[in-house]
């Protein structure tokens, strides 16, 4: 599987889903949702990341002093809230005091801007990865639950490879200024076709481009 099998792929999927629209948000603002994203299902996230906006400003300067118990009754649909407002607080008064963070990450690699973002309390390799591809079109490949799922089912990883060795390979098939398209359409193919049970591969769009390994 190469280049021009993943281009196929990605067009399948956009024949089908539509156009991917990119996501207009700060990288602290990308930084937050994700971590609200953490073990817990899309709508719970979001619906969190939608009360703590309505609460406070989403910045280092505005969540850094704020009250442990505010933030958590903010987020509590998302569950594990008092762990998630400690980190919350913690990245925040770092971020803080740190106000040219991002424009530094910016200007570095993307293996520096990981290592960088990966310092920081919370940040494992996919939200660090959201945050560079999302924020700054960086060349790399956040990989969720659905993603190693569909992967697998493809053919381009077995249980015994970790994220990064999928990481690489899917940098590898997809188009580098595609990265984005092909993360967003991968989640959507897992959502609704590549479920975890009863995959729906008979109308599935890239039916004909899968090997189908259950």
């Amino acid at each position: 599987m190469d280049k021009s099998w993943g281009l196929n792929v990605l067009n399948a999927l956009i024949g089908f889903f539509g156009p991917v629209k990119p996501i207009e948000r700060k990288p602290f603002e990308i930084l937050i949702a994700t971590i609200l994203s953490q073990h817990t299902k899309d709508v719970k996230a979001h619906e969190a990341y939608s009360r703590l906006s309505r609460r406070f400003s989403i910045t280092p300067e505005a969540l850094a002093p704020a009250l442990l118990v505010e933030v958590a009754e903010a987020i509590k649909v998302a569950g594990l809230q008092w762990n998630r407002a400690r980190t919350i607080i913690e990245l925040s008064s770092i971020l803080k005091e740190k106000p040219k963070f991002f424009e530094e990450i910016a200007k570095l690699s993307v293996d520096e801007a990981r290592r960088k973002l990966m310092d920081l309390p919370g940040v494992g390799e996919k939200t660090a990865d959201i945050v560079l591809l999302f924020s700054y079109g960086k060349p790399t490949f956040p990989i969720d639950t659905h993603i190693f799922r569909v992967s697998k089912r493809m053919g381009l990883r077995s249980d015994k490879n970790g994220y990064e060795n999928l990481r690489r390979r899917l940098l590898e098939v997809f188009p580098e200024n595609r990265y984005f398209e092909a993360h967003i359409l991968l989640i959507k193919l897992g959502r609704e076709f590549c479920r975890p049970k009863k995959a729906k591969c008979d109308t599935c769009p890239v039916n004909a481009l899968c090997p189908k390994i259950v």
